[in-house]
């Protein structure tokens, strides 16, 4: 399967998170939950930070800040059906809303 991805995100988001906020490890998660739920076809997709770690090869301690800054970013959204439930995952682009709207 090809991925596809827009353009936005090489061209703006990835400089962005690794040169403005300094976490590269929040541009790699997010290519992944993009991988694992736009590229699949998917809306959601549900991760543990284990599945983050070990799919982007950070460390679950690096895979949750860069949750943290995806979801400040509104980048994510993050729905958890109970507290202790694995977090189900949304890829955002806002970038598109401020392009059409």
């Amino acid at each position: 399967m090809i991925l596809t991805l827009d353009s936005y995100v090489v061209d703006v988001l990835m400089r962005d998170l690794t040169e403005h906020e300094k976490r590269p490890s929040a541009f790699l998660v997010y290519l992944h939950v993009w991988r694992r739920s736009l590229g699949a076809d998917q809306k959601t997709v549900a991760l543990s930070y284990q599945d983050l770690a070990e799919g982007t090869g950070l460390s679950k301690s690096a895979a949750q800040g860069a949750v943290r800054l995806l979801k400040r970013r509104k980048l994510l959204s993050i729905t958890l059906k109970n507290p202790t439930a694995t977090p189900i995952y949304r890829v955002e682009r806002p970038w598109l809303r401020r392009k059409h709207g």
